[in-house]
């Protein structure tokens, strides 16, 4: 029984074209995006079942959405209608020294508009064994924390594993609350928790001890003293994983992570150079999504499941959109030391 659910918010995401910038477009590119809609879409194309659980607008652009999701192999049926709109963010691809931007119109979406009652739970959850949320959305709104926290208490009493990426943004936090008055209490019913080094300081107040990213270089043992930390803190958590990268530019990265089980700091096996990034938004996603998958299926080998959400995530910096449109094939390849992206004929 490896099912695994996610929930939070999908928006339509409409990006500039190439390089341009918002000023500069009379169109956009449509597509559709989200932090936990991108994993449960990494996982189905591992051949993982994954449902997603969300409230969409019961018009159009809502349908469409949801065929775009069931288009990947992504459970639907567990997602309510209701709301006048699905929430919309626009992204400005940045190149070298200009950095990418995302300008959020997500207020009284459909999903910022989610109460407790509107999903059945008990239903959700059966046959599942995993479940996955996000920072994104108890920031969104109040309700949205809300039902967030019940998932959660939910998850708990059914023995089921629930993992979440911290995910700060700061320009979600506006209906009153800061992320330090919210998110302790739903970290708190966590087991697996992912972040990076902002995350770690600006959603529970802890900072890494010596490091210093806006170099490019980023040293995976400074990490260590944040996940000691953060399981001290939260004492329900099995495995800390941090997400590093090094920004040269926008368009070069580093890219590594590190995983701690409460006794020994996992590093990767491999830190990749991406010089030509086709698309960022969402690697945090895919990464989630790769470690999910290696947690679920190598549970006995922390090691393999890091080198291959590090090695899907890489990959995912190559694709355009929000999903990562990969295999366990493709994953394995690069994980396993072939990154010659030689034409597979």
């Amino acid at each position: 029984m490896n099912k695994v659910v996610t929930f939070g918010e999908i928006m339509l995401r409409l990006a500039t074209p190439g390089y341009a910038r918002f000023s500069q477009v009379d169109n956009f590119n449509a597509t559709y995006g989200g932090g936990e809609a991108n994993v449960a879409v990494s996982l189905a194309n591992y051949g993982i079942e994954v449902d997603f659980v969300s409230r969409l607008p019961k018009n159009d652009i809502g349908h469409a959405c949801m065929m775009d999701l069931r288009k990947y192999g992504v459970g639907v049926d567990n997602i309510v209608w209701g709301g006048d709109r699905l929430g919309i963010y626009f992204l400005e691809t940045g190149a070298v020294s200009r950095g990418s931007k995302v300008v959020y119109d997500r207020a009284n979406s459909a999903a910022a508009e989610l109460e407790i009652g509107m999903i059945d739970w008990e239903k959700v959850f059966e046959g599942a064994s995993w479940f996955h949320w996000t920072g994104i959305t108890p920031a969104i709104s109040q309700g949205a924390a809300d039902v967030c926290l019940q998932a959660i208490k939910e998850a708990n009493k059914r023995g089921i594993t629930v993992s979440t990426d911290l995910n700060y943004r700061k320009n979600l936090w506006k209906y009153g609350k800061t992320a330090n008055e919210v998110m302790p209490e739903l970290v708190a019913g966590c087991d697996v928790i992912l972040g990076n080094e902002e995350d770690a300081e600006k959603v529970l107040g802890i900072k890494p001890e010596g490091v210093d990213v806006t170099g490019g270089h980023v040293e995976a043992g400074a990490y260590l003293s944040v996940s000691q930390q953060i399981m001290k803190q939260f004492p329900r958590c099995k495995k800390v994983i941090t997400t590093l990268r090094g920004s040269i530019s926008a368009n070069h990265n580093s890219w590594t992570g590190v995983l701690y089980d409460g006794t020994e700091l996992y590093k990767a096996n491999n830190t990749y150079q991406i010089t030509h990034i086709v698309d960022r938004v969402g690697g945090g996603d895919s990464f989630m999504g790769g470690l999910i998958y290696g947690l679920i299926t190598w549970p006995k080998d922390d090691q393999k499941a890091l080198n291959f959400a590090v090695a899907a995530s890489c990959l995912k910096h190559t694709i355009y959109g929000d999903y990562n449109q990969v295999t366990v094939d493709e994953v394995v390849k690069l994980m396993e030391g072939d990154a010659s992206g030689r034409v597979a004929r």
